[in-house]
């Protein structure tokens, strides 16, 4: 993927991240990409770990893996 789709994909799982964990995230545009695009390694590296299979390729598993790992980014985040 190029960085533009990164940039997106990563905009896209930070952004329904924070739609799903409640709570007030004072977030803007830039935050919420980052949360999205780490999440994204956090997710992949997880999903590698449990599966033995890499997801570093774009499958609804990886979103998925995006989404859950930005989660626990924003709890762990969120508990400071």
């Amino acid at each position: 993927m190029g960085i533009c789709s990164w940039l997106v994909f990563g905009f896209l799982a930070g952004l329904l991240a924070r739609a799903i964990l409640p709570g007030r995230q004072s977030m803007g545009l830039i935050a919420t990409t980052l949360l999205g695009i780490a999440g994204s390694f956090v997710g992949g590296l997880l999903g590698a770990l449990l599966t033995g299979h890499s997801l570093w390729h774009f499958h609804s598993s990886s979103f998925i893996g995006s989404v859950i790992g930005a989660l626990v980014l924003l709890a762990v985040a969120s508990r400071r």
